[in-house]
């Protein structure tokens, strides 16, 4: 398994000028590693829009390459996604899985389907280009320059080992609240200036 942030680590070397949307336990280590934050959004109390608000994005900025950072939890929360993530089939779209198996930002509760679901299947199977599948940090680190250098749709599936938070992970706040229109309007203007 893999810890977040080498995760993090990794995708922001290759990173250059993506914009990066990322869902909640996400969301606290890519804030971590990131080194452009006015190309963040992150989806604080969004659980499971992460892809959509990565395509739409994607397809408004078609000369960006744009990392949706999704937990499994997440995505399984809005799995139809994927099917118009490859209907629309954006060369500029990474999709990177944290597959933990729980919902750890609530305390650890196994998701459905935990340890049988195979998420580069489904994505090929809903159309995206590639999919790719790591269990090893070095394997991930050294692929992941090739891989972010290929067309999308791409998802990268990525064991991670779980983080259970209980009382930290996200604060869900009335100024968490505000971070994403903060952020978005940031993203606007860089993707504006470019």
């Amino acid at each position: 398994m893999i810890e977040y942030q080498d995760v993090a680590a990794s995708l922001n070397r290759e990173r250059g000028d993506a914009v990066v949307v990322s869902a909640m336990t996400q969301t606290r280590f890519w804030k971590e590693a990131s080194d452009r934050p006015e190309l963040d959004i992150p989806t604080n109390n969004s659980m499971g829009k992460v892809s959509s608000i990565a395509l739409g994005i994607a397809l408004g900025a078609k000369d960006r390459k744009v990392f949706a950072l999704d937990g499994d939890g997440s995505l399984i929360m809005n799995l139809g996604s994927l099917i118009t993530v490859g209907n629309k089939s954006p060369k500029n779209f990474v999709h990177v899985v944290f597959d933990n198996g729980v919902y750890a930002i609530t305390g650890g509760q196994p998701i459905a389907g935990s340890g049988i679901i195979d998420w580069p299947a489904i994505a090929m199977g809903s159309g995206y280009k590639a999919a790719y599948s790591f269990e090893d940090t070095e394997e991930m680190a050294t692929e992941m320059p090739r891989i972010l250098s290929e067309d999308g749709p791409i998802l990268i599936r990525v064991q991670v080992k779980p983080v259970i938070t209980t009382n930290l992970g996200v604060i869900q706040t009335w100024e968490s609240n505000a971070v994403m229109p903060r952020q978005m309007r940031s993203v606007k203007t860089e993707l504006a200036a470019s």
